[in-house]
C-alpha cells in the first residue's frame, strides 16, 4: 500500500477529488483518505507509483516529499 501526504487536502470535496482522480486510474484498489491526518494510502494493484503520483496532481493537489 502506497501512502502519500496531501497538506492542501482541507475538505471533503478535496478527499472526493482525489478519490475521483484515483479512481478513473487502471489498476487501483482501495483508496483510503485520512483527512484530519492529511492522509492517502492506496492499495496500489497494477498501477505504478508514479502514475498515482500524477493522479493526484493531476487532481490539483501538492504531495508532500
Amino acid at each position: 500500500m502506497l501512502t502519500f501526504t496531501v497538506p492542501n487536502m482541507t475538505c471533503g470535496g478535496c478527499a472526493g477529488a482525489v478519490r475521483q482522480a484515483l479512481g478513473e486510474l487502471p489498476g487501483i484498489g482501495k483508496v483510503e483518505i485520512d483527512l484530519p491526518a492529511k492522509i492517502v494510502r492506496v492499495e496500489q494493484g497494477a498501477a505504478p507509483e508514479p502514475a498515482v503520483r500524477a493522479a493526484i496532481e493531476q487532481a490539483g493537489f501538492e504531495i508532500a516529499a
